[in-house]
């Protein structure tokens, strides 16, 4: 009985190696892990926030002026006084 589930086992393993190089190589991260629009899409710009240093994505940052912010509320507070 143990020969044969070991024999069993043997051939599953062979088998799903060999579906596996027959499918070929396969993307790790799953089209579901994308945004929308950024199939394939190269790296982010990142920027800082002017208040508290936060580094994100340019496309989340909160915009006045020449200034960028980490959020609405950072925005109000205007940019890091220095020494505080």
């Amino acid at each position: 009985m143990l020969k044969f589930l070991l024999v069993l086992l043997v051939v599953g393993i062979g088998a799903w190696s060999l579906l596996s190089r027959l499918r070929g190589p396969r993307d790790d991260r799953a089209a579901g892990d994308r945004p929308a629009g950024q199939a394939g899409a190269g790296p982010v710009q990142m920027v800082e926030c002017a208040h508290c240093g936060l580094h994100l994505p340019a496309g989340d940052a909160v915009a006045e002026g020449s200034r960028l912010y980490c959020s609405d509320a950072h925005r109000r507070l205007g940019p890091a006084q220095p020494g505080a």
